[in-house]
């Protein structure tokens, strides 16, 4: 099993995508990049802790390798708005690559480049490619928060949308128990 940490927004938006995956053992949701030691919501929230909302994805490589990881986190948002996915703003929301090691961090450069190359966007892509140092798990009430809390309107109006998407452009490496969902 490999660890891939991500930030690409909001961390319930992301749990919920990459959950779904077929390969994937474990998604939490939490904060990572920043200065302060065992933050917490209310303080990452502020944007002054440096911290990002992330997760931390344990993965079976033989099953989904890391790039195919990759394609899922840079189709289900958009890597080109700094600090900022739809209407969450801040230092906190923004578009991050964690890598494990250095072959994480060729694939996620890699990935990076053929994506800027491809011209799907316009914009640059600023997504940020940072080595990995410390995960902090974010508190228990955010964990699986979109499974849990389905019927809340910003899963319903921002979640829904991209587990949509996810199911419709990766129905193969979606998990049986969710392509009905």
């Amino acid at each position: 099993m490999e660890k891939a940490t991500f930030g690409g927004g909001c961390f319930w938006c992301t749990e919920a995508i990459f959950k779904r995956i077929s390969g994937v053992a474990s998604v939490s949701s939490g904060y990572t990049g920043g200065k302060r030691e065992n933050p917490s919501y209310d303080q990452v929230s502020t944007g002054a802790t440096g911290h990002a909302e992330a997760i931390q994805i344990v993965f079976d490589p033989k099953v989904i390798p890391f790039a195919r990881l990759l394609d899922i986190f840079w189709a289900t948002h958009d890597p080109t708005t700094l600090n900022q996915q739809g209407a969450d703003i801040g230092t906190q929301y923004r578009s991050v690559i964690f890598y494990h090691s250095e072959k994480q961090k060729e694939e996620a450069e890699s990935s990076k480049e053929t994506l800027e190359k491809s011209g799907t966007y316009t914009d640059p892509i600023i997504t940020e490619i940072l080595p990995f140092t410390e995960f902090f798990t974010a508190e228990e009430y955010h964990q699986n928060y979109y499974d849990a809390n389905r019927s809340y309107p910003y899963c319903r109006v921002v979640i829904d949308p991209k587990v949509q998407k996810l199911l419709k452009e990766f129905s193969k490496e979606v998990k049986d128990e969710y392509k009905q969902a």
